[in-house]
């Protein structure tokens, strides 16, 4: 009795060699005989950038005398009329991590704000009131938390790369510092340390009587 063995065509052994070959690499397996095999698809990051030009230098005559360090949960939501949210729109929890410098102008001090008696002992200096800077936002400790997409948002982002709502959350978390800042004892404080700065300066050169004041 002799019994027919079916050869398998050309055409599916390249295709079981393939899917072998396919089922290998995916699972992650290490031969012996292939050493380093899970590097095969291993990742590479390069910097390609360009050099980083200076575009301008401005002179600072600005005393940084304080710092504030503030953090915020924003939640951003947008919807769209007549739509339920499922199917447009977003909703954006976000962790926003900033400073707020506070300064006093030393530049706009002038000749007339500087009294200095005879035998120069005592000095009284009128300094403008502290001021604060632009809230900074600190990318290592801020983070989106969540974002919930609608059906039709999910489907624009697969087409296009829109980093317009990253950017609208991040102008919302420096708007919501800045305004803590204002809200704040950091303009006060920043007046206290220039105050402190300016007796210790001036009692080190003979001043023995300094007084500091701020206005217009």
């Amino acid at each position: 009795m002799t019994t027919s063995i079916k050869r398998m065509p050309g055409w599916a052994k390249v295709v079981s060699a393939f899917v072998l070959v396919l089922v290998v690499l995916f699972a992650g397996l290490r031969l012996a005989v292939l050493p380093g095999l899970r590097d095969v698809f291993g990742t590479e990051t390069r910097d390609n950038s360009g050099p980083t030009l200076l575009k301008s230098i401005q002179d600072m005559s600005r005393y940084d005398a304080a710092s504030g360090n503030f953090q915020v949960v924003v939640d951003l939501e947008k919807d769209a009329k007549y739509l339920p949210d499922a199917i447009r729109g977003t909703r954006t929890l976000y962790v926003g991590a900033g400073t707020v410098d506070a300064y006093v102008d030393l530049g706009r001090i002038d000749q007339k704000d500087v009294t200095v008696n005879d035998d120069r002992t005592s000095a009284t200096l009128r300094l403008p009131h502290a001021a604060l800077g632009k809230p900074a936002l600190d990318p290592d400790h801020s983070y989106a938390v969540s974002k919930q997409r609608g059906l039709l948002d999910r489907l624009g982002d697969v087409f296009s790369d829109n980093p317009n709502d990253e950017r609208a959350v991040q102008r919302l978390a420096a708007q919501h510092i800045g305004k803590a800042a204002k809200d704040s004892r950091l303009t006060a404080r920043a007046e206290e340390n220039t105050t402190s700065m300016l007796e210790g300066l001036l009692r080190s050169l003979g001043f023995t009587d300094v007084t500091v004041t701020y206005g217009a």
